[in-house]
């Protein structure tokens, strides 16, 4: 589980700026925030949904701890949405921390006004029904092109979602939180009109590797 401590640590830093310590991970950019101002975090709760079937959805969400992210597989599946006004809804109700879907979601503008976090790969006016014949939870899936295991972190907001280990994930926060206040004090050198180059030294940098490739040659 994802401490309150820590969630709100991480909640001050962004995926992106985790991101630049972490080698894997990265789901696909085309799963995207329903809503720009959606920020994600907690644990993955992972559901495989290969057909246009939402009897595991809801099934499986009931299973799923407070503070869980819903992380769908679709399995390839990008006609049908499993995810709209209702699922959300009972997400909410339930105490998931959000959804992430690699397939398309509906009533997005629903979605937006109930306020609980979905990333989703596309939107359609197609939807799951209730058949209960196949689908399965709480088992690794591909979701966005990556690899998620239950309880891993799931980490979005409108430039996208990553995924980490949860024994390493306050690590990466405190690297973060440590380049955010960097970037700070960088900021303010930027706007006094000091290049980004002449601050990390580019151009001694360019020009010491052209001659380390030059002796190479010869």
């Amino acid at each position: 589980m994802l401490s309150e401590e820590l969630y709100q640590k991480a909640m001050r830093t962004d995926p992106a700026q985790v991101g630049h310590f972490i080698e894997g991970g990265f789901m696909d950019p085309r799963i995207q925030a329903v809503s720009e101002s959606f920020k994600l975090l907690g644990p993955a709760f992972t559901i495989s949904l290969p057909t246009n079937d939402n009897a595991m959805l809801y099934y499986a969400m009931k299973q799923a701890p407070k503070g869980s992210v819903l992380v769908i597989s679709r399995l390839g599946e990008n006609r049908f949405a499993c995810c709209g006004e209702i699922v959300v809804l009972s997400a909410k109700s339930l105490g998931m921390a959000g959804i992430v879907v690699d397939g398309p979601c509906t009533d997005s503008r629903r979605i937006k006004e109930i306020g609980l976090p979905v990333f989703a790969a596309g939107r359609s006016a197609v939807t799951n029904t209730i058949m209960a014949i196949n689908g399965t939870y709480g088992q690794p899936v591909s979701c966005g092109g990556t690899v998620v295991c239950p309880g891993d972190i799931i980490f979005g907001d409108a430039d996208g979602v990553i995924v980490a280990k949860p024994e390493g994930f306050e690590a990466l926060v405190d690297r973060a939180l440590a380049d955010d206040a960097e970037e700070e004090e960088l900021r303010g050198q930027l706007v006094n009109g000091v290049s980004y180059g002449d601050i990390i030294r580019l151009d001694e940098a360019v020009h010491d590797n052209f001659l380390k490739q030059l002796q190479s040659r010869l």
